[in-house]
């Protein structure tokens, strides 16, 4: 009931309504990549440099290939990949955060050093050399994942530390600690439901950034193989055969408008639930209301 009540207040604001439109039609997308009559990584299936018609509602492309359902696995995958960053991401951040913030002294100051150092890292072109070095294994999406949330951890624990530097000086959590619970209990039940929220918004962004991350590997060259259709992968496919000189530019576009939709989804749908758990804001709007 709590969580319906939620969803239907959050479905007030304009932002979450569109961006949630949008991200469950991109998921529809993704599931209907499992109905695909075709193979997503063979050629001249289909006639080449057809445009958008009712056969093909987005056309066809140089390699005879259907884009629409190119898209929906390269939906399929690059929300795979961002989910597989962001889980594991969240895991060290979460694990981090909540030690750091509550046992704090050198543990407190070790770890932060460490996250400090993965922040101040130039991980744009760190990615670029493992990926050089290693490109056999960041061709697979899970490693690819994995080693993007390596560099994806460090900010949000510092945010996660920085809530349980305040909730571990509450009340509640020095009559937990007196009355002898356990730590692990105190950490999964006092503090962990508090930095929940915080949890969930930067979920969402470090998926955005994961698929930002994943185009610009694959643009390169450097992401994984070519042949899986990614939104990185279809885009740089599209710039590298020259879709605009050969007049295809549904080809070019799909990939571009995918990315930009999907981006401002993600962004929209981070910041309406950031402000529907802000107090203030919520206050603010109750107000308005009255």
């Amino acid at each position: 009931m709590r969580f319906l009540n939620a969803f239907r207040e959050l479905m007030r604001d304009y932002r979450f309504l569109v961006a949630f439109v949008i991200v469950l039609t991109l998921i529809a997308l993704a599931i209907l990549s499992n109905f695909s009559p075709y193979d997503p990584q063979r050629f001249y299936q289909v006639p080449r440099g057809l445009p958008p018609s009712w056969k093909y509602p987005l056309g066809t492309n140089w390699l005879g290939q259907d884009v629409f359902w190119s898209l929906t696995f390269a939906v399929r995958n690059s929300l795979l990949i961002a989910i597989i960053t962001a889980i594991f991401s969240r895991i060290i951040a979460v694990f981090v955060g909540i030690l750091s913030g509550y046992k704090g002294g050198t543990l407190d100051r070790v770890l932060m050093t460490v996250g400090d150092t993965t922040m101040v890292l130039p991980f744009l072109i760190i990615l670029i050399i493992i990926s050089m070095l290693i490109k056999t294994w960041t061709r697979n999406m899970v490693n690819l994942g994995l080693l993007l949330a390596f560099f994806s951890w460090a900010w949000d624990a510092r945010v996660i530390r920085s809530q349980v530097l305040s909730l571990r000086e509450r009340d509640f959590t020095y009559v937990a600690i007196l009355s002898g619970m356990p730590t692990l209990k105190i950490v999964t039940k006092q503090l962990l439901p508090h930095v929940l929220p915080v949890i969930f918004t930067t979920f969402i962004n470090n998926m955005a950034w994961a698929i930002g991350m994943e185009i610009t590997l694959a643009y390169l060259g450097l992401g994984i193989d070519p042949t899986v259709p990614t939104i990185g992968t279809m885009l740089q496919t599209a710039i590298y055969r020259q879709a605009l000189f050969l007049g295809l530019w549904w080809w070019l576009a799909t990939p571009i408008v995918t990315s930009v939709l999907l981006f401002v989804s993600l962004y929209w749908l981070s910041v309406s639930i950031s402000d529907y758990l802000n107090p203030k804001v919520r206050f603010q709007r109750i107000g308005s209301r009255k």
